[in-house]
């Protein structure tokens, strides 16, 4: 049948303008066409029956078939067929690029607006129309504007249209028709998501500058992995000072930008960068590759770390992988020394698998350039902002300190937290430098903590010159250098002294150690220490205050106990516990595990059920968790809220089970530490409404590590308490004698019965005063807790919260 025929009477008009040239063509399409014949989807045009006579074609009768193939594939959607055959015509017509004629042009368009039933506009409708349009000068494209809009509005309303590639070149020639620039910027910068619309609100005038506008439209072709030459090349051919400018406070604006979450149609949508902002934001982050300033690669790491972390700041997953991506690209390729810091930086924060591999890869790279090795590359690149060796800088009175602090020194040497008005009116620009330098350092400090804990735990060794050079003498990372004890391999053990010969090891017992320049050194760890020499390392901490940033001294040490001995390749220490799905996973996930994904989504393809790993030197931990039976009917099969642990095993780097009896000893407690970790804090045995009877057994236990490492502590912490003589403390609890009544506090879940009937009190706690010092700033903050609720119950007839004295009536 015709297409004349099939047409609806109120269309039939639009065929007005065609000669006999083109329905020629069409008589002779229309006769080798079969609408109920099903094209393979890799059908090429020239094995299709318009193909053939196709061959003998010339410009008119190209057109022709590009208006025969538009029309053919309406009516067929129309009538609900997508025909493959018929979508293989506009490839070799764009192909020829035809000189249309503006009445072509026009019936072109209007087939493409055309709306059809249950809204089903195919993206192949716009392909000629916005292919003659595009070719046409600006003033010649004004009778199609319109046209141009409809579409936009269509794809607007599509869940997946603004992800189409001819939303793009809409925009992009949509921008040309706008009556101002900050119109044309805005035709360019859809609102697709809050970042979206605070740059519409922002900054569509400088967008829309002549200065910026053409960069504007370069930046939103970013959309390959990475920028090859040409486009490099066009970049750097449009780059003005204004739009460096611009590049520099938009990106600036990400680190601050948080995801939209909202609820829809029951369920939870987290919005970050849509794909058409992201498109943009990575254009603009590769044209920092063509600016030499200094702010570029410290705005490069701000940028890596915001968007390469998980929704709400942690996580396995990546707000926006492909900016994260971008940014290290160009960081990659900028090399050097510098670059390096950031590195380390997003390391320290993120935690996709994908982008650390990049920042290996990266990292690697530079070492190569330097003759270093990646660990040496970070031990001599970290920053001092600065500071002195002593960890300050001081000016005019203001003093930055190597935490991050701004305070003010006095004529008396007292250090003042408020910064007085008189200084800050005489050396504001001063003050605000170290402020910016602040905040700069804080960002610096996790990373190297980080970085610190990590050599503790893959027995990392150096040698003593290079431990003086870049951890003890360092303004930064000499803060927790100094803090820790450092071991002579196969040797004695001592904190850092100086003295006026240099850098000397003290140990507990005050005897000095002088290690030569080439000796090795590493970070002691007590797994290899005997019973007397932690015992005797925990006393000394105590007694001369110091305060390690994280557990050294203090460490839990995991030995293969006779239960695991019998199991032989597998623990089950930390199995059977009931956690809190959504913490369990952050804290993991934090601490380098990923794999744990579960759901009640499919319990027949097993996503009931998942496998935490995590890279071990030379080896991977792998620890089993699912969900209980009870679990979709409590969680109303939305997100699950609790997981049970399972069973703990280690491979070798050919995935082959390892017996734990050959897991080095360092590798096995590490490892069993995080679990105990995260069953210690996410347990739902910390909560009256975990699960009763599994609730009881947490609350009355046995004592894992950590809470045996705590009750250590508190065995040493108790005498200095100005309560202690209300404290007794048991194998499992502290006990704790109030003016009402006595209370047991569990040293594994920190819950508080009250005796004699061993009933729950609920009490939440608040920030604990510096009543008692604590000898390092991790464990969950469980010590801390356990000593405020001491402090709390022990003074028992003051309290007045009512939730609490209604429960001890």
């Amino acid at each position: 049948m015709a297409i004349l025929d099939e047409m609806p009477s109120a269309q039939r008009a639009w065929l007005d303008c065609l000669d006999e040239v083109t329905f020629d063509v069409f008589e002779r399409l229309d006769a080798v066409f079969d609408p109920a014949e099903h094209a393979p989807w890799d059908v090429k045009f020239t094995e299709t029956p318009m193909g053939r006579p196709a061959e003998e074609f010339g410009g008119a009768e190209w057109r022709a078939l590009g208006l025969w193939g538009q029309l053919r594939l309406h009516i067929s959607m129309g009538e609900g067929h997508y025909n493959r055959a018929l979508t293989s015509v506009f490839t070799p017509v764009l192909r020829r690029d035809p000189r249309w004629t503006p009445a072509e042009i026009e019936l072109l368009w209007r087939v493409a607006v055309t709306p059809l039933d249950r809204n089903q506009q195919p993206a192949d409708l716009y392909r000629l129309p916005l292919a003659a349009t595009r070719r046409l000068p600006v003033a010649e494209r004004e009778p199609y504007v319109e046209f141009l809009r409809q579409v936009k509005a269509h794809l607007a309303e599509r869940p997946w249209g603004a992800t189409d590639s001819v939303k793009r070149v809409i925009d992009n020639l949509l921008a040309d028709h706008a009556g101002d620039p900050a119109a044309a910027a805005r035709d360019l910068v859809n609102e697709l998501d809050p970042f979206a619309v605070l740059l519409r609100e922002e900054y569509a005038a400088r967008f829309g500058a002549p200065e910026v506008l053409p960069l504007l439209r370069h930046w939103t072709t970013a959309t390959n992995t990475r920028p090859n030459a040409a486009w490099l090349d066009q970049a750097a051919a449009l780059l003005t000072p204004a739009a460096v400018a611009l590049v520099k406070d938009v990106l600036g604006r990400i680190p601050d930008y948080r995801e939209h979450v909202e609820s829809r149609f029951h369920r939870t949508i987290v919005t970050y960068f849509h794909e058409h902002t992201a498109v943009l934001v990575r254009g603009m982050v590769w044209t920092c590759e063509l600016v030499d300033e200094p702010w570029v690669t410290k705005l490069l790491g701000d940028v890596a770390v915001a968007t390469g972390i998980g929704v709400g700041g942690s996580g396995p997953n990546s707000r926006n992988e492909r900016t994260t991506n971008a940014a290290l690209g160009v960081l990659a390729r900028r090399g050097g020394l510098e670059v390096v810091t950031q590195l380390a930086r997003v390391q320290a924060k993120v935690r996709r698998k994908s982008i650390l591999a990049l920042v290996a890869r990266t990292l690697n790279a530079v070492a190569e350039q330097t003759g270093l090795s990646p660990e040496q590359l970070l031990d001599r690149t970290v920053p001092s902002f600065g500071l002195e060796p002593d960890g300050t800088r001081t000016e005019h009175g203001l003093r930055l300190s190597a935490d991050g602090v701004v305070t003010f020194v006095d004529d008396g040497g007292k250090v003042r937290k408020t910064i007085p008005k008189a200084v800050r009116s005489a050396h504001g620009e001063l003050l605000a430098e170290l402020k910016a330098t602040a905040k700069e350092l804080r960002k610096t400090l996790p990373a190297e903590r980080f970085r610190v804990e990590r050599a503790l735990v893959t027995e990392r060794i150096w040698h003593w010159r290079d431990i003086c050079a870049y951890y003890l003498d360092h303004p930064v990372t000499g803060r927790y250098g100094r803090a820790l004890i450092w071991e002579i391999s196969q040797g004695s053990a001592g904190l850092p002294v100086r003295t006026a010969d240099g850098w000397e090891l003290t140990d507990q017992r005050g005897r000095s150690i002088r290690p030569l320049p080439d000796t090795p050194v590493k970070l002691w760890h007590p797994i290899s220490a005997t019973v007397d020499e932690v015992r005797a390392w925990r006393d000394h901490v105590l007694t001369i205050g110091l305060r390690q940033p994280f557990k050294q001294a203090f460490r839990e040490i995991y030995l293969l106990t006779p239960a695991e001995e019998g199991t032989g390749d597998h623990s089950r220490r930390f199995a059977d516990h009931f956690l809190r799905y959504g913490q369990a996973k952050a804290l993991l996930t934090e601490r380098g595990w990923t794999g744990l994904s579960l759901g009640h989504w499919w319990a027949e393809g097993g996503y009931d059920q998942a496998e935490a790993v995590k890279e071990l030197p030379g080896l991977t931990v792998h620890w089993d968790f699912h969900l209980d039976e009870a679990s979709g009917e409590r969680d109303g099969y939305g997100t699950a809220s609790v997981c049970v642990s399972g069973d703990i095993h280690f491979t070798d780097e050919h995935g082959h089970r390892v017996p734990l009896a050959e897991v080095p000893p360092r590798v096995l407690s590490e490892a069993l530490r995080d679990a105990d970790l995260a069953v210690g804090v996410t347990s739902t045995g910390l909560a009256p409404e975990g699960h009763d009877d599994y609730w009881h057994s947490y609350n009355v236990g046995d004592l894992t590590e950590t809470a045996q490492v705590r009750r250590d502590a508190l065995t040493r912490l108790i005498p200095r308490l100005t309560i202690a003589d209300r404290l007794e403390l048991t194998d499992r609890f502290l006990r704790v004698r109030g003016d009402l009544r006595p209370y047991r506090i569990h040293l594994g879940s920190g819950n508080i019965l009250m005796e004699p009937n061993d009933a729950y009190l609920c009490v939440v706690p608040g920030r604990s005063a510096d009543r008692v010092f604590l000898p390092f700033e991790e464990d969950g903050g469980m010590l801390s807790v356990i000593l405020s609720k001491a402090f709390l119950l022990a003074a028992d007839t003051t309290i007045t919260d009512p939730s609490i004295t209604h429960q001890l009536r």
